[in-house]
């Protein structure tokens, strides 16, 4: 390729909205790219501190929200934890009722839900006999490994 071909490829380049170019021969090989590199740096931020004043009485702690849920659900029921990562249905169909509902009691062995990973349905179920107290994920919500599925009353 010679030079005038070279900038021709450059100009078309340019005038678009294409940030990267290659062409690869058996004689040449050539690699155009425009636009800065992005990098991302993540920091750690310090952890807080609390100083104390004579004579002053310091603000008490507050808890991340995601602490103050968690504690609350501790505090209410156990938990349905999803025990694998996917995508959590509740249920079978897009126009199929769900598999349980808030204030709905189960038996042993009741499937709640299903959770599909890689195209497999994997049917979660009840451990025990309990009453459903919330259903803390949306319908085709994507869970991760240990995420609660569900705060439950055991009975």
């Amino acid at each position: 390729m010679d030079i005038k071909d070279l900038k021709l490829l450059i100009k078309l380049v340019t005038e678009t909205d294409i940030t990267e170019f290659e062409m690869d021969n058996s004689d040449e090989k050539i690699i155009i790219k425009r636009g800065q590199k992005t990098e991302y740096v993540t920091v750690a931020a310090p952890a807080a501190q609390q100083y104390a004043l004579p004579g002053y009485q310091s603000a008490p702690a507050v808890a991340p929200a995601a602490a103050v849920s968690a504690v609350t659900a501790a505090e209410v029921g156990d938990t349905v934890d999803s025990p694998i990562v996917g995508t959590f249905y509740a249920a079978p169909g897009p126009e199929a009722d769900p598999y349980v509902s808030v204030g709905q009691i189960v038996e042993k062995g009741q499937v709640l839900c299903i959770v599909e990973a890689m195209k497999l349905m994997n049917e979660i179920e009840a451990e025990c006999k309990c009453k459903i107290l919330k259903v803390c994920k949306d319908n085709a919500q994507a869970v991760e490994f240990g995420d609660p599925l569900f705060v439950i009353q055991k009975l």
